[in-house]
């Protein structure tokens, strides 16, 4: 299924989304905005995003509390990386949303405004799933960023596209770029990089960044970890000279073996979360059981017409 896409977007209250887009075969700088208003309540949030003239269908997107989710599945969103590839317009980064991301944005003014500003929010969470086929979207798969990691460096070996690995413990990238050298042979990898557990001075930041655009890369797969990688991206999307940047959250450290995954099935019912705080309760209790509580208290006060959407909460 062929769709377009928005570019950054910036969310204002109430609910009306402002979207600047590029087309995306043409490098003419004219910008289209589109606005739509919903009232309060359970109705659709379906922004409807302009589309370019090779794509056949147009991109939309619901509202789950403060953040606005893009109906797309893997397929979709390998689609539009390609095309974002070819044009080579500007860099475009990506959020793959969960239930954490939600409520950070929920509750957080400046990560809310990180997230808004995404060229693309795809739904990585079955909450998320689950909510777009109850606003009428045929949603099947989620964007699970390990999946989209793996298939779109497999599908696209052919066509030469350079990778670079940014993100992880030390020589964790290495050891991920290691193996896809040797399950996918041919793939291009323009470099690998993990950076300080700690604050950056403005010199190591410069030359993170040159590092990165010197490579030619044309996919940066960045893996800090909500909120730190929406942060990083939304902070250095206008430094960037790389078509697609995206954030995997723990794709490397599953790819090369240094945490266990869950299993499928419960990675298809929505119980990841479940298994990774058995396997790992310390650091994660309180994001999951505070804060998909709270999320199912909002969704469900939502649901009556009785949330407060408009501020996050520390405003």
């Amino acid at each position: 299924m062929s769709r377009a896409v928005s570019s950054r977007s910036q969310l204002s209250p109430p609910y009306v989304a402002t979207y600047n887009r590029e087309k995306m075969n043409s490098r003419d700088n004219s910008e289209q905005s589109t606005c739509n208003d919903e009232p309060r309540g359970r109705q659709k949030y379906q922004p409807v995003l302009p589309i370019s003239s090779q794509m056949s269908k147009q991109l939309s997107s619901f509202r789950v509390l403060r953040s606005t989710i893009h109906a797309v599945e893997i397929d979709d969103v390998k689609e539009i990386f390609e095309q974002w590839i070819s044009s080579r317009v500007r860099s475009h980064y990506v959020a793959l949303c969960n239930v954490h991301m939600v409520m950070e944005a929920y509750n957080k003014s400046s990560f809310h405004g990180a997230l808004a500003s995404a060229d693309l929010v795809a739904p990585d969470g079955m909450p998320l799933i689950w909510a777009g086929r109850r606003r009428g979207f045929q949603l099947r798969r989620r964007v699970y960023g390990p999946d989209l990691f793996l298939e779109f460096c497999q599908t696209t070996v052919a066509k030469g596209y350079r990778h670079f690995l940014f993100g992880g413990h030390p020589g964790v990238p290495s050891a991920v770029a290691a193996r896809l050298t040797r399950s996918c042979p041919g793939i291009q990898i323009a470099g690998t990089y993990s950076p300080p557990f700690r604050k950056h001075t403005a010199a190591e930041h410069s030359e993170m960044i040159a590092r990165i655009n010197d490579s030619g890369a044309d996919v940066l797969w960045v893996a800090l970890g909500c909120p730190k990688q929406e942060l990083w991206m939304y902070e250095n999307r206008d430094r960037l000279n790389v078509p697609v940047v995206v954030g995997v959250g723990q794709a490397f450290d599953l790819y090369a073996g240094r945490v266990r995954q869950a299993p499928r099935w419960t990675r298809d019912i929505g119980l990841e979360w479940a298994f990774r705080l058995i396997t790992n309760p310390r650091r994660l209790w309180r994001r999951y059981l505070i804060c998909n509580t709270q999320f199912l208290c909002c969704l469900a006060l939502d649901g009556l017409g009785l949330l407060e959407c408009e501020q996050p909460l520390d405003n």
